[in-house]
């Protein structure tokens, strides 16, 4: 296994398949003067891991206030029970897949597909609107609605140190029926990110991608598969 990496300055990238378990999607924590907010969970196997990897950074898990879940799948929220037992978070997500968490839905949370369940976890806060912007210590982070993988998708970004981060995790896919996926909206969701000019892709799944260019390649790159 790896080690945690400091993407930018107080950005770290805490999981994913080479640095907690190989069924966890990429984890990040992201701290505003303190307090921190965490972007996704991994599946559920790699709670202790995650920090674990937090601490060796010198980050304090209790600081976390938030815990934002980018779509309803399992390896994206499957500590997310876990995180707000210990440390007290609040989980925020979009509304259109915040029913399959707090149902426990094996389907639209693709449980089934790890052969796993999910409990039904409350979400705290619902996102509803297409671009909603959160606040910590002054600060802003975005959240852009993106459906597409699922009706529910976002991805996350901020401007910091002269660069615009962008957090998104499940860019490439896949589209499946069963999670009400919507390759016509995930189109018109690709050409917002692309819009924002970001100058780091954090991505679920295959790493962090700069510059700017390599950003704009990587999404283009899905987009002419489908």
């Amino acid at each position: 296994m790896g080690s945690p990496e400091i993407i930018e300055e107080g950005v770290y990238l805490i999981g994913g398949p080479n640095l907690s378990r190989s069924d966890d999607a990429a984890s990040f924590i992201i701290d505003f003067d303190g307090e921190l907010v965490m972007i996704d969970s991994g599946a559920g196997g790699s709670s202790r891991i995650l920090k674990k990897n937090m601490e060796d950074c010198g980050l304090d898990p209790k600081a976390i206030s938030t815990l934002i879940l980018t779509h309803c799948h399992i390896d994206h929220i499957g500590s997310a029970p876990w995180f707000r037992e210990q440390f007290g978070c609040r989980i925020c997500m979009h509304d259109l897949d915040a029913d399959a968490v707090e149902q426990g839905d094996p389907v639209m949370t693709a449980a089934n597909w790890y052969e796993t369940t999910f409990p039904p976890t409350h979400v705290d806060r619902r996102l509803t609107g297409g671009h909603e912007i959160m606040r910590f210590g002054g600060q802003e982070l975005h959240c852009l609605h993106t459906p597409g993988h699922t009706p529910g998708s976002i991805v996350v970004y901020l401007d910091r140190a002269g660069k615009r981060i962008l957090f998104g995790q499940d860019i490439h896919g896949p589209f499946m029926s069963s999670f009400r996926s919507d390759i016509g909206d995930w189109k018109k969701s690709m050409e917002k990110l692309i819009a924002l000019q970001a100058d780091i892709l954090c991505e679920g799944h295959f790493g962090i991608f700069q510059p700017r260019a390599s950003v704009e390649k990587y999404i283009r790159g899905y987009m002419r598969q489908y």
